[in-house]
């Protein structure tokens, strides 16, 4: 079974323009996931799929596969998708690049998920933490059944809360950027060519395997989760990363 692993990455962004190429404590964030990647995958699977020469050159001088992908992509899947059209594989590992603290355990988890569930779509998910808002709407929110399918995901606190306890509050789950897929649900994604209604109220790319009655399952990683959402981010995970890389030498 060949798997193989791609980092969706554009310079483009309304948020945050050329955030993959940020600096993170002398490491450019693109390849600080590509290490991480490469730890479960090896370099010679990991990819990192683009449409911009500026991001192809920084990866490929960090040694590093590049694919250049269509400059049209809607999102991160869809350029999944287009590059899956070059490089085939029987499982895709899609990672977020803008998760530079992702375990790579948890990578290993995501695809051990997929072999036994072929027929799902695989996604992370942790709780959030005592630090982070569940109102904050650059975090999506994760709703599932006792079997980990997912219900839903929203940039809203999800679930409501009708009536505030004070001793009781929700075990809010936050959504991890790690993915797998199979050839055939990235072909039913990429072949829609325009986001479902509530992907695009949402801005949650996800959403759309719902439309397609794709089943989705979530899988429990470790925490380790801290994105680049927006500039103010790149302090605490260049803080996060001092302590990390201190741990690991001590």
């Amino acid at each position: 079974m060949k798997i193989i692993g791609v980092i969706p990455a554009r310079y483009q962004s309304s948020r945050f323009p050329g955030k993959p190429l940020v600096d993170l404590n002398g490491v450019p964030m693109i390849i600080r996931v590509a290490k991480v990647l490469e730890k479960t995958l090896g370099k010679e699977n990991t990819y990192i799929a683009t449409d911009d020469d500026r991001i192809k050159n920084v990866v490929i001088s960090h040694g590093f596969k590049a694919v250049m992908t269509s400059s049209n992509c809607l999102t991160g899947t869809d350029r999944v998708y287009d590059f899956s059209k070059q490089i085939k594989a029987d499982i895709y590992i899609n990672v977020q690049g803008d998760e530079p603290l992702l375990n790579h355990e948890d990578i290993q988890e995501i695809i051990d998920k997929k072999k036994e569930n072929m027929n799902s779509v695989i996604n992370g998910m942790c709780s959030l933490t005592h630090n982070e808002d569940p109102h904050n709407v650059n975090i999506p929110k994760v709703v599932t059944n006792k079997f980990n399918d997912l219900l839903y995901i929203s940039r809203l606190a999800v679930p409501g809360i009708k009536s505030i306890k004070k001793d009781y509050q929700p075990d809010y789950k936050k959504q991890v950027c790690i993915y797998a897929f199979s050839q055939e649900e990235l072909e039913a994604y990429g072949s829609q060519q325009e986001k479902a209604v509530f992907e695009a109220f949402e801005d949650i790319e996800i959403l759309r395997f719902f439309d397609l009655n794709i089943p989705i399952k979530m899988v429990e990683t470790s925490g380790s989760s801290l994105a680049v959402d927006v500039l103010e981010d790149v302090v605490k995970v260049e803080a996060k990363l001092i302590k990390l890389e201190g741990n690991a030498k001590a």
